[in-house]
């Protein structure tokens, strides 16, 4: 998307790039994609974040070499995810259209096709626009400020806004100064959104209390709502299937019906409208998977030479050109993955040097503290997140050798499901001595003997084992429990009670599952190991127990339920069979065989 100078009745616009921020992420690697611009009107001046390429007055040729040279550069940046990248890669990202074709073909640009929709054939719901009057953001300067946003992935095991207000004030002491807070369906959607909330979402004055405490504590809220792929909460609804990409697939939002920008422009409303006092917003737009598949995008593409990134770009332009014109002074971000489609031999090491050649004044990165090493891993390995961390921090002490770009600012996500479908990554209360490690990792500028001390003192531990991801000690920071709890369960629960079952000989001998089946048994036998497994089950039963009450203290029942079925019922469940037929068989006293 380029700057240029549109025609206006009002006068000549003269319009002033001033930055290009990008950031990414060991999974879902991100961007800012924001260029911000001044705009010169006669008798007055405003700020605007985007132009709309449509609106150009630049000669064609001139156009054309602009729009090239900036669409090479927002590309440019994406190969540093290929230089640090330490992440795992899933056979999902398969289905994305082909890279060869992505950015189209070389040549004139062509005009854009308007072809017939099939999907605006099919009965569908009809979406009102929200009104779009200019609203004053009343964000703040955060142009010599460093950022550290914490990501908050609230697709998954959201924690109660009571947990929120004892963890905010340890995240700004850790270093953070922004939360990253990726609503999906906690937010509290209403009118004809109500139906994408969840039945565990906050209410509106939950929304309020969050920020109110993000500001008790220094915190920048982010919000991030998905616009083009991860859309599932959305498109998983018979109301809105008529707005995916591929009609079998909820992944991608068809960007040709209509009705697409009209949705996103009421949930775009109404989550901006709740968040007034933010500077920026994070669109995502990442893995937009079958993108130029559907049958409207084939008509399309069938018309534009094949160039399946214009018609990429041309969304995420309407989508940013909304925000800035409805949201003065806000500024948008979004991942990058979808325009990372050059090698990285063409870009290694020189990227940076690019963008602060062509004006461009600050760059973000992003990295992560869990949720990236298995969809569903339930402890964080501490010391390939603080890897990631040193990494990427010689990246940032490198910045100064390039005085013409700054250094905004990093995200550290925290996954919390790698789609909408997914299952649960590691708990939040789980991740705190990783998120504490690499926060304080960037804020000291390494990971020194002094850091590791802070650390400790700060999360309540006596010494952080890197290659084994244990802590000694039973920590101090809110969660503590479960982080424990929840490092019983993941190296002993499953072990304990294949022991008992799988190594004791008279369980082989006299209570197999051929006894168990037409229940009979000896009770001499069966109480030679009757009370060690019994013991067994009852430690457990009473340490499960306890647990769960730590999890509804900090969750909703949905995400304890499901983090009990994943991580617990499997093991358990085979000790509460295997203790119910022992009891029910030592009840019934040696009766025959039952045929």
């Amino acid at each position: 998307m380029e700057p240029s100078s549109p025609e206006s009745q009002a006068g000549a616009l003269t319009i002033r790039p001033s930055s290009l921020r990008i950031a990414q992420v060991e999974q879902n690697h991100t961007w800012d994609v924001r260029t911000s611009a001044e705009v010169a009107l006669p008798g007055r001046s405003r700020p605007a974040s985007m132009v709309p390429c449509e609106d150009m007055a630049f000669p064609r040729n001139q156009k054309l070499n602009l729009l090239r040279l900036t669409v090479l550069l927002i590309v440019a940046l994406a190969g540093i995810k290929f230089i640090f990248r330490d992440s795992v890669t899933l056979d999902l990202h398969k289905h994305i259209s082909k890279d060869n074709d992505f950015w189209g073909k070389a040549g004139e640009e062509k005009e854009e096709a308007n072809p017939h929709s099939q999907a605006l054939e099919l009965s569908a719901v009809k979406i009102i626009r929200p009104k779009e009057d200019t609203k004053k953001q009343l964000s703040k300067d955060f142009s010599t400020t460093e950022m550290r946003l914490v990501h908050l992935d609230l697709k998954g095991a959201a924690p109660k806004v009571s947990y929120l207000e004892q963890v905010f004030p340890l995240l700004s002491k850790l270093g953070a100064n922004g939360i990253l807070v990726e609503y999906e369906d906690m937010f509290p959607f209403k009118g004809e959104l109500e139906t994408l909330k969840s039945p565990y979402a906050y209410s509106e004055d939950d929304i309020e209390k969050i920020q109110q405490l993000a500001a008790l504590s220094k915190l920048e809220v982010v919000p991030l709502v998905q616009t083009f792929g991860h859309v599932e909460f959305i498109l998983k609804h018979d109301k809105y299937r008529y707005l995916r990409e591929v009609e079998r697939f909820p992944n991608s939002l068809n960007p040709h019906v209509p009705d697409t920008l009209s949705l996103l422009k009421s949930i775009l409303s109404q989550v901006m409208d709740k968040h007034r006092h933010s500077s920026w917003i994070h669109i995502g737009a990442d893995e937009v998977f079958h993108l130029g598949e559907g049958m409207d995008s084939k008509n399309w593409i069938s018309h534009n030479n094949g160039d399946v990134g214009k018609m990429y770009l041309n969304h995420i332009k309407e989508v940013v050109n909304f925000i800035v014109n409805q949201y003065k002074g806000l500024q948008v971000l979004m991942w990058d993955d979808m325009l990372r489609k050059i090698s990285m031999g063409a870009i290694q090491g020189k990227f940076i040097s690019k963008y602060a050649d062509s004006g461009f004044k600050s760059v973000w990165f992003a990295s992560a503290f869990k949720g990236t090493t298995g969809p569903a891993q339930a402890w964080t390995p501490l010391n390939y997140h603080l890897k990631n961390h040193l990494s990427w921090l010689k990246v940032i002490q490198a910045m100064s050798k390039f005085p013409f770009i700054k250094f905004q600012g990093i995200a550290l996500t925290g996954w919390q499901r790698y789609d909408h479908y997914s299952v649960l990554c590691e708990l939040l209360p789980v991740g705190i001595p990783s998120l504490a490690m690499c926060l304080q990792t960037l804020v000291n500028g390494g990971f020194t003997e002094a850091t590791n001390k802070k650390i400790l003192d700060m999360l309540g531990f006596q010494k952080i084992h890197l290659e084994k991801s244990m802590c000694d000690g039973n920590g101090a920071f809110p969660g503590s429990e479960i982080y424990r709890m929840v490092e019983q369960i993941n190296s002993q629960l499953k072990e304990s009670i294949a022991k008992v079952l799988e190594e004791e000989s008279s369980i082989k001998g006299w209570f197999s599952p051929y006894h168990r089946k037409y229940q009979f048994g000896n009770p001499l036998n069966l109480e030679n190991f009757g009370s060690k497994v019994l013991k067994v089950y009852e430690d457990w039963e009473n340490f499960i127990q306890n647990f769960r009450s730590q999890l509804e203290s900090i969750y909703f029942p949905d995400t304890v339920e499901e983090w009990m079925e994943e991580n617990v019922n499997p093991y358990m469940d085979r000790l509460r069979e295997f203790v119910r037929d022992y009891r029910e068989i030592i009840r019934l006293n040696a009766k025959p065989k039952a045929l």
